[in-house]
């Protein structure tokens, strides 16, 4: 399929380019071949997006909410027509298996869209009677924002930022990750073609140089991060300084209960998907599994059986289920994380190497009698390792489970529902889930507490990080005063 895009940024509803900034290549991670060359953003180009932001604010925010959820309902539906083609852009951006991005990428993404155009309309405020008196609000949107994505999921999150900020009024220049910088761009293309005006949504490329231009200018009234921890503290403290509305979704390193009376297979499956899709480049992924001891030689017998029949292979090959690393830096970080493993004392289960056909491929990888303090169990690898800790008792493992300077996400397995309903109230962690894992419905609110983020995506609670009230009261007694 044609993967060059018509150029690298889309403005005020159509594509730029300009060829004076910095080269950006994208490559297909299975085989490093060349799959794009595009231009970061220069001055004159973020300037322009920024300026058609602005300009586009006001008619944007003029349309009532059933206009603008039309819109983003159109896009839903042509996200969906074209949701193959769309996966395999996705796959050869990130190197995700075809398999995966069928059903996991642009169809969030759609979903996102559909959902948020569907609430647009009902953004309505409050009536507060006050006696003879009475105040309202009104939920305005907060002017431009700025979405910054991570390359992991491109295009979901993407629709992630755009659909709800849309929704409420706003305008956007979003910027993707440098390493997957293509699928964006089809979305503004799409939301184009749905109807929407020129310069609502817009998208520019770039390295940390160009987000941090978009994060400082003082036209932008938010910024929504999805990124690590450093960058989030970074992106964080720019915003800070001009009082803008954040959005940060970062990293984890999120515990995976799993106790004695839990369903076998059930809780395996939901340890692969927790460390192995997308090839563990997850930020909400829980790659501390803490197994109760009574369950744990069963639990790690039928994980390797499992594990070890990963298809690994040409992610656009539908039997493909485990891809390549989306770049040779984060292959490297991975393998050094499996190094020190090995090194600080965890037994190797399975894995643990780079895969015979090269590449950037690396066995989905196992590590058993892993201890608290080793560095494979607190610090985020973004990477397929899996570390299995053993536990005794309740306390105990939810107190090792808290300790962390993260808390994104958190499960718990168990057939025994009053306690996983109150390990789930001792998790210090802003999205769980009970005998499941990584399930993220644009209905559900998603984010973390602690160091792992500010804010929530998607549900209603979106619509509050991208809207601000403003109150009204009436009065309609005489006034008194004291003199």
């Amino acid at each position: 399929m044609q993967t060059q895009p018509t150029a690298s940024h889309f403005i005020g509803g159509t594509y730029v380019e300009d060829t004076s900034g910095a080269s950006l290549i994208s490559t297909f991670p299975a085989t490093g071949a060349e799959i794009a060359k595009l231009h970061c953003a220069t001055d004159t180009i973020t300037e322009q997006a920024l300026s058609a932001a602005d300009a586009a604010r006001a008619q944007w925010r003029a349309m009532t909410g059933s206009e603008r959820g039309r819109i983003l309902r159109r896009a839903a539906e042509i996200i969906r027509e074209r949701n193959h083609e769309l996966s395999v852009l996705e796959t050869m951006d990130t190197g995700k298996p075809l398999q995966e991005t069928l059903i996991a990428d642009a169809a969030s993404g759609a979903d996102c869209l559909e959902y948020f155009g569907s609430v647009a309309a009902g953004l309505t405020g409050d009536h507060i009677q006050l006696g003879a008196d009475f105040a309202y609000t009104i939920r305005e949107p907060l002017g431009l924002c700025v979405g910054i994505g991570a390359w992991n999921y491109p295009l979901q999150i993407a629709c992630w930022k755009a659909a709800p900020a849309l929704a409420c009024g706003n305008t956007m220049v979003f910027k993707p990750s440098e390493m997957t910088p293509l699928t964006a761009l089809k979305l503004a293309e799409i939301l184009t073609e749905a109807g929407l005006p020129d310069g609502v949504f817009n998208v520019v490329q770039g390295l940390g140089d160009v987000g941090s231009r978009l994060v400082t200018d003082p036209r932008v009234d938010k910024v929504s991060l999805t990124g690590s921890v450093p960058t989030g503290r970074k992106v964080y403290a720019a915003a800070a300084t001009g009082m803008k509305h954040v959005t940060m979704e970062l990293g984890g390193k999120s515990p995976l209960i799993i106790f004695d009376d839990a369903h076998l297979e059930d809780a395996v499956s939901a340890a692969i998907n927790g460390n192995f899709y997308s090839s563990g480049q997850i930020c909400s992924n829980g790659t501390r599994v803490f197994v109760q001891k009574g369950i744990l030689p069963a639990f790690l017998e039928r994980l390797k059986a499992r594990t070890e029949n990963a298809v690994i292979g040409d992610p656009l090959d539908e039997a493909t289920n485990f891809g390549p690393m989306v770049s040779q830096n984060q292959l490297d970080i991975t393998l050094g994380y499996i190094e020190k493993g090995v090194n600080e004392g965890a037994t190797l289960v399975t894995g643990g190497k780079a895969h015979a056909n090269g590449g950037l491929f690396i066995e989905p990888t196992v590590f058993t009698d892993v201890t608290d303090e080793m560095s494979i169990a607190r610090e985020e690898i973004f990477g397929p390792v899996m570390s299995v800790l053993s536990f005794d008792s309740e306390d105990e493992v939810l107190a090792r489970a808290n300790d962390t300077e993260f808390g994104l996400a958190a499960g718990v397995f168990t057939s025994d529902l009053t306690r996983a309903h109150r390990v789930v109230a001792g998790f210090e962690a802003g999205t769980c889930w009970i005998n499941t894992y990584n399930l993220t419905p644009i209905e559900m609110p998603f984010g973390g507490v602690k160091a792992s983020g500010v804010g929530r995506e998607n549900a209603q609670a979106a619509i509050e990080h991208y809207s601000q009230l403003k109150s009204v009261y009436v009065g309609l007694s005489r006034v008194e005063a004291a003199f």
